[in-house]
């Protein structure tokens, strides 16, 4: 990927998620836990604790820590914690240049003795720092106590420095980690950065690498304190200003707005409430252009009517001869047949014989049934006369009768 830096004009590469000093925040509640620590080591103060969620900088602080002391330090560094306290003994061990004659606790912590009483005699420190403490085992964190333990008269020959997350605190406060609790010198915590500390801490990494903070619009300031809007770590800020910068470059733009912004969190599947701004930003934007088209439309209009020529002076008026009377004929004398006009019979006529037609063919179809219900009854008539012994139509009609009257 070609680096945005030079898109931009910067030196270095802002964002980027490395415990470099030169980036290093000095503001604030850090600049504030940064003294408390060099104080605690100038002293001898020994064991000092330092919390803070994921990504909240406690590496940095430790790698600005060492830049302090960095002609007057021995500094040992462990990422994690070892196993047991065995292993933590032998870790020093080595990295303090020594053979112990004994893999024994006890003869291990008097060979560690006596190179941390050279160390202290030639206007040294010695500085372990353990990162992801939250991960001791309680043998470990016994281990650490003994440690601390080591003195010269009031003087501590070791300064430990544990970097952990919040679990760490809910070790320490268990009722049988009170002796290690009671040696704590220093103990602070790193906390999250509100939206006025995350601009200043942007402000401060664009400085630092040669840019300034105009190169984040107005818009893309606002969509970043909307996404960290209930805080925000060192670590997810980089990210989310590194990949909106790349966004921006990638769309070659001179600044980051806050499309940049969204695009970026839809890229790291970060959730925040962007999403809303871009949309309330699209509706400004909609209501700005029907705005702007209005005030064309008006402008044009009166163009328009500057544009019309001047009407003509109306030419005066010349006196008119008056004008002869109008010419109206005699009206000849009206007859009885024009005034007392007879009306026209044939239209209501053949009107009352289109009704009559259509009436009869209304009928066609009942006075079909009703001959064919006669010719019918006939028929059974007929068929009962032939049927019975009856003499005569009159004797026919009598057994008819008979019949129907005796069924009933």
């Amino acid at each position: 990927m070609h680096m945005y830096t030079e898109h931009f004009n910067l030196n270095l590469f802002p964002f980027e998620n490395v415990p470099d000093p030169l980036f290093f925040y000095d503001y604030g509640s850090r600049a504030h836990i940064r003294k408390q620590i060099y104080g605690a080591l100038q002293n001898n103060r020994g064991l000092i604790v330092v919390i803070g969620p994921i990504g909240s900088g406690k590496t940095t602080l430790s790698q600005m820590i060492k830049f302090d002391f960095s002609e007057s330090l021995k500094l040992i560094w462990m990422g994690e914690p070892p196993v047991n306290s065995a292993n933590l003994y032998l870790f020093l061990a080595q990295e303090l240049g020594i053979q112990p004659s004994s893999p024994e606790k006890t003869f291990v912590m008097r060979d560690i003795r006596n190179a941390l009483l050279k160390i202290n005699a030639e206007g040294k420190k010695c500085l372990v720092i353990m990162d992801e403490s939250h991960l001791m085992s309680d043998d470990v964190i016994n281990g650490i106590r003994l440690l601390n333990n080591l003195e010269e008269g009031s003087t501590k020959l070791i300064q430990l420095l544990l970097l952990g997350q919040e679990e760490l605190m809910e070790k320490i406060n268990s009722p049988e980690m009170e002796p290690f609790k009671q040696r704590i010198s220093t103990l602070e915590s790193l906390g999250m950065m509100n939206v006025d500390t995350m601009i200043k801490y942007v402000t401060h990494r664009l400085q630092v690498a040669g840019g300034t903070a105009d190169l984040i619009s107005d818009t893309g300031w606002e969509a970043l304190s909307i996404a960290f809007n209930a805080g925000g770590t060192p670590r997810t800020i980089n990210s989310l200003c590194d990949k909106s910068f790349n966004v921006a470059f990638e769309r070659e733009k001179p600044a980051v707005d806050a499309r940049d912004v969204y695009e970026a969190t839809q890229r790291l599947r970060l959730t925040t409430d962007v999403f809303h701004y871009i949309c309330l930003l699209n509706t400004k934007e909609r209501e700005q252009e029907l705005a702007l088209e209005r005030q064309k439309q008006r402008e044009q209009q009166a163009k328009n009517q500057e544009a019309q020529p001047v009407a003509d002076k109306p030419v005066p008026e010349t006196a008119a001869e008056p004008a002869p009377p109008p010419f109206t004929a005699k009206e000849e004398p009206k007859s009885w047949e024009t005034v007392y006009q007879m009306p026209d019979f044939s239209s209501i006529r053949m009107g009352l014989n289109g009704s009559f037609s259509a009436d009869q063919e209304d009928l066609k179809t009942p006075v079909a049934i009703l001959f064919l219900s006669i010719a019918a009854l006939a028929l059974s008539v007929l068929f009962f006369c032939k049927r019975s012994e009856a003499t005569g139509f009159m004797g026919c009609m009598q057994d008819l009768f008979n019949t129907v009257t005796g069924n009933l």
